[in-house]
């Protein structure tokens, strides 16, 4: 493991030798120049991980990078010896083409994807990365919170919370499965909520069983490559949501995957940029007979 560079090293000479990192964190943006600063500032306090920055930018008229907060923070992350590649993708083909752009220049054996609206606790990626390690499963997820429903307790959705216990095994969910009711745990605090009913030590973790987790999901690459990853695209119109949804399902088929407690991860409760949600992907891509762009 590498950590950060501490601020009294920032002015030396990088190394010009290093290998992949620990983990790549793949981050799509469009026009949020506030938001993707404040999750790069998360980002850079990740200080006892190996990572690597890898920014796809569709902003119409001034890329991201140029905005001051996001050039600062950008700035740091190179101060502090992560890698930071800079992408221009200006043509919008919908959020599944621009995933699948980011994991095409990703290299480490693990791949972050982390919304542009996530600010994220020191250590969160720390604990992910151990949690995938240790589980040997597919992915790991920290679900965002929303920290303006801390005091909106609903123990009605948390009741399917399940921990899993003994090793993180291979599952199917589908709309109509009771695997799907799992959603309800992410909505809001309750993550928070949930975490603190079990008392965790600091540093530590609890894995359970989700339907799928937004926003800030860690995958073992292989394992997502292996499943097509987000190369169903051409099958979506550019507008659709659920993108996401489809790879963990598929992941989740063959290797298995986790939400992890305490989160970490909190949304930043900005208007969301996906406002056509008509075209819900995994009921195109999901029936009774796989679709062709699954066998590929």
């Amino acid at each position: 493991m590498t950590a950060a560079r501490w601020s009294g090293a920032w002015a030396r000479p990088l190394k010009d030798d290093r290998g992949p990192a620990e983990v790549d964190v793949l981050v799509p943006t469009v026009g949020r120049p506030a938001e993707l600063a404040t999750t790069l500032a998360g980002l850079a306090a990740q200080t006892d991980v190996d990572l690597r920055l890898v920014l796809s930018d569709q902003s119409a008229g001034r890329d991201a990078a140029s905005e001051p907060a996001v050039a600062a923070m950008l700035r740091v992350l190179e101060a502090q010896g992560r890698p930071v590649t800079l992408l221009a993708h200006p043509e919008r083909r919908g959020l599944a083409e621009h995933r699948q752009h980011l994991l095409e220049h990703a290299t480490a054996p693990a791949v972050l994807y982390l919304d542009d609206d996530v600010w994220l606790e020191p250590g969160t990626v720390r604990r992910m990365l151990d949690a995938l390690r240790d589980l040997g499963c597919g992915f790991v997820g920290s679900a965002v919170q929303g920290l303006s429903y801390l005091a909106d307790v609903r123990p009605h959705e948390t009741a399917v919370f399940e921990r899993w216990e003994g090793p993180v095994v291979p599952e199917v969910v589908r709309r109509g499965t009771p695997a799907f009711d799992r959603l309800s745990l992410h909505n809001a605090a309750n993550p928070a909520h949930v975490a603190a009913s079990l008392d965790v030590a600091p540093g530590s973790w609890v894995p359970y069983r989700v339907a799928w987790v937004g926003a800030c999901v860690l995958y073992d690459r292989s394992a997502l490559e292996q499943v097509g990853g987000f190369r169903f695209w051409d099958a979506l119109p550019p507008q659709h949501s659920g993108e996401d949804v489809v790879a963990q399902w598929r992941v989740m088929e063959r290797f298995g995957g986790a939400g992890i407690l305490p989160s970490g991860a909190v949304h930043l409760e900005s208007p969301t940029t996906v406002t056509d949600r008509r075209v819900d992907a995994p009921d195109v891509l999901f029936d009774d007979h796989e679709t062709a762009p699954h066998r590929r």
